[in-house]
């Protein structure tokens, strides 16, 4: 058991650099990074594949790490959001992913209701900071619509695509740690 959660937290320690270094491939040009949401697909691959706390951690660390040694994503309002986001897209895909069968059908199923969780997350994240602070983080519905999806789509196309076959890819090479304590690796 000491051997799966040590592969866990080096996993979990791999996502967060990747989560970190990916948004230098698309953040030349701002609006390409935001629609390509780079960060998330580490995120929610670690919440699949270490379980919902690592997800979670990951989720939540790789927004603010990136800003403490990058200053990026701007930590407010932008960075703030981004943290609960990300938090709640690889706890529920990882908590999902858990209690379904480990079929692709699942993964996407699990994949669709995160995705949702953590922009219904970063919305209201991001509408309780405009009630603190409305002059500088102001924050419309069409705002959440915009940032959520419509500008969004190709992230979440990218998503829809990449993740699964990264997920079956990672079960055929027997690097899934998210199978609960009965798991062994041999």
């Amino acid at each position: 058991m000491k051997n799966v959660e040590t592969k866990r937290v080096v996993f979990s320690g791999l996502m967060l650099a990747l989560g970190m270094v990916l948004p230098f491939l698309t953040g030349q040009i701002k609006t390409f990074g935001e629609m390509l949401l780079p960060m998330h697909i580490p995120v929610m691959i670690c919440g699949f594949v270490c379980g919902w706390k690592y997800g979670l951690i990951v989720g939540a660390a790789c927004p603010v790490l990136r800003y403490l040694f990058f200053l990026m994503p701007p930590i407010f309002p932008t960075g703030i959001a981004m943290a609960f986001e990300l938090a709640a897209y690889g706890a529920v895909a990882g908590l999902l992913y858990k209690l379904m069968p480990k079929k692709l059908p699942y993964a996407y199923i699990a994949l669709v209701f995160s995705m949702l969780a953590g922009r219904i997350v970063w919305g209201i994240v991001r509408y309780r900071i405009s009630i603190i602070d409305p002059q500088k983080a102001s924050f419309t519905m069409n705002q959440f619509i915009a940032g959520a999806f419509l500008k969004a789509y190709p992230g979440i196309i990218l998503q829809l695509v990449l993740i699964p076959f990264i997920l079956e890819l990672f079960k055929k090479m027997k690097v899934m740690y998210n199978f609960g304590p009965k798991q062994t690796e041999k």
